[in-house]
């Protein structure tokens, strides 16, 4: 099972581009008023993928350096070690003070939970500055949409959550983050 799980994961790494053969994407045709001819296949090297019959090989990943490793480690660390302080030991003060001390105040998970958190101290202005640099980070990532929606509620301005709510829908569907707001929209779950 694991190893069908692997084979998934690679065949759906592999690029939709680099499974066409390069002369089917061709737009150029024959003329037959002119003569000429279709694009000449290239021979040699030049020609691994150009038929479709020898595919070319995968591009080489660029290995991390021992630096970016440890560094992205650091982060995920220091991520998890703030998450499990603000979602577990309700210690929103010291998951702030963890995810600032990541020093990635531009990725839109660390703003996001810094908004979570600053919205259960009350620093509501807070709360809305660091929602609003997460999504310019990512104006995709629906848990600050959901989130940010909570905070509309709380502030009274229902409209604009469900505004929100849409846009979740539109980016995600029926997802977790849509089902967690519009339930708080229903009333059917404390924020």
């Amino acid at each position: 099972m694991r190893l069908l799980k692997h084979a998934l994961i690679a065949a759906a790494l592999v690029s939709p581009a680099a499974m066409i053969p390069a002369n089917a994407m061709s737009i150029k045709s024959p003329d037959a008023k002119s003569g000429d001819k279709p694009d000449v296949k290239p021979t040699g090297p030049a020609a691994i993928g150009s038929d479709g019959n020898n595919p070319a090989p995968a591009p080489k990943k660029k290995k991390k350096s021992a630096v970016e490793k440890q560094s992205h480690n650091g982060f995920r660390d220091g991520y998890e070690k703030a998450y499990t302080l603000i979602y577990d030991a309700q210690d929103y003060a010291a998951g702030i003070v963890t995810l600032r001390a990541l020093a990635r105040d531009d990725h839109p998970d660390v703003a996001n939970l810094i908004g979570y958190a600053s919205r259960k101290l009350g620093r509501t202005e807070d709360a809305k500055l660091w929602y609003e640099k997460a999504l310019a980070a990512d104006p995709a990532h629906t848990r600050t949409w959901q989130y940010y929606g909570m905070w509309q509620l709380e502030m009274g301005n229902r409209a604009t959550a469900e505004e929100y709510v849409e846009r979740i829908r539109l980016i995600c569907g029926p997802c977790e983050d849509y089902s967690s707001l519009r339930d708080a929209l229903d009333g059917n779950i404390v924020y």
